[in-house]
């Protein structure tokens, strides 16, 4: 059974001022997530949980993310480098 992406406004935000090619590679890859028996098995639960439990790494970009039920919300979408900060 299929999980359900869905997507806060400030990942909507983020996700829009990527460069097209990037954005289209995230957007692929979390909906390969979601069609996975278990999609947490491909992330790694975050230490300090103040911006989400969970984060997806996808080259240089980190998805943060929770997890309820059967939804993964996307909460951030941003460059390793500025995403902790």
């Amino acid at each position: 059974m299929e999980y359900k992406i869905v997507f806060s406004d400030e990942a909507i935000k983020d996700i829009e001022i990527l460069d097209e090619k990037i954005a289209k590679r995230i957007i692929k890859k979390l909906s390969w997530f979601s069609e996975q028996e278990n999609p947490l098995s491909f992330c790694a639960p975050l230490k300090y949980k103040v911006i989400g439990e969970y984060r997806y790494r996808i080259g240089n970009y980190r998805i943060i993310f929770d997890c309820k039920k059967r939804k993964i919300i996307i909460l951030r979408i941003c460059h390793r480098l500025s995403i902790y900060k």
